[in-house]
């Protein structure tokens, strides 16, 4: 197989290159100066132990595909329809990404639609650089189909993700994987907007109560952070790269990046979608989907809110709910 990976960030730009280091064909597929530095220059990718610039090829848009194509979709949500409208919709697509609504959105076009949920620690801020973080493999890797079982191609990604330094397991129920991750990145926004201080616990214990209320008021399963680490255990842990840790999570780079746009619609979003369809107010949750979709748009650079600030944002939205 080919794996054709679609927005070769901080995800993408991993599973590629380890992909491409575990010897299979692999093409990159990027935009503006990220893809000039990919095709001039190659990737460079950090881990804590190596610093290896690696020639693979890159696109900036669809090429001639062929029949043993893979795509793998690793952009942010916002962009995953733009991303694989121009795509051949025979081929499978693996939907690498944070969220839950990427294999849906998919699946209105493309036959064959695979969900992967991602733990996977890596840095993406610099043309043509990314850094994973991930020792002694660079991450954990579900792979199944959508909405749900396994097939061959399956299994078979997660045998090559496995050979290629990843935690890599084929999944019957991969979306259950995917909601317990979206329970862990509602804490995306609130990193991005106040940064790490003291006292941000608070407001993660919120925005996770909330969510978890809601997704047991929907019926929904989830997988637990016991089962993740269980599963994990000391394969994947988080190391320094340089001296330093990585800097913030997805959202956060994206404001770093000043990109225009963040994910929170399809993270905190979900949530509140949910929630409204269901009659539940989820205060915590819509504030901080609001607030980052703001500070993407007027570019404001992460963790630049005071926590005092978000938490009284939280309480005055708590308190419009409840009259």
């Amino acid at each position: 197989m080919r794996y054709i990976v679609i927005g070769a960030g901080a995800v993408g730009g991993t599973i590629g290159a380890r992909l491409f280091q575990g010897g299979h064909e692999v093409l990159l597929v990027a935009r503006g100066a990220h893809y000039e530095t990919l095709k001039s220059r190659g990737l460079r990718l950090i881990t804590p132990y190596s610093d290896d610039v690696l020639d693979i090829p890159a696109a900036d848009g669809p090429v001639a595909c062929r029949d043993d194509d893979v795509l793998i979709v690793a952009t942010k949500s916002q962009d995953t329809v733009a991303a694989l409208a121009p795509w051949p919709t025979h081929l499978p697509v693996v939907c690498a990404q944070n969220g839950v609504d990427n294999e849906r959105a998919a699946l209105r076009r493309f036959e064959k639609v695979y969900g992967m949920c991602v733990w996977l620690p890596a840095l993406h801020t610099e043309p043509g650089t990314v850094a994973a973080y991930g020792s002694p493999r660079s991450g954990l890797l579900h792979v199944g189909c959508y909405p749900h079982g396994s097939d061959e191609l399956a299994k078979q990604i997660a045998i090559d993700l496995d050979r290629s330094r990843f935690v890599a397991l084929p999944s019957a129920e991969v979306m259950r994987w995917k909601y317990g991750k979206l329970l862990a990145n509602l804490a995306n926004a609130v990193e991005a907007l106040a940064g790490h201080g003291a006292g941000v616990e608070e407001v993660l214990e919120m925005v996770r109560c909330e969510g978890t209320h809601v997704l047991e008021e929907a019926g929904i399963p989830y997988s637990t952070p016991r089962e993740e680490r269980e599963l994990r255990r000391d394969q994947v842990d988080l190391l320094p790269i340089g001296g330093s840790m990585r800097d913030g999570g997805s959202s956060w780079q994206s404001l770093a990046r000043a990109t225009g746009s963040i994910e929170a619609d399809y993270l905190n979003g979900e949530i509140v979608l949910l929630a409204r369809e269901l009659g539940i107010a989820t205060p915590a949750n819509e504030v901080l989907q609001r607030e980052a979709n703001r500070f993407a748009r007027e570019r404001r650079e992460p963790g630049s809110m005071p926590l005092e600030t978000l938490m009284e944002l939280i309480a005055e939205r708590s308190g419009a709910g409840s009259r």
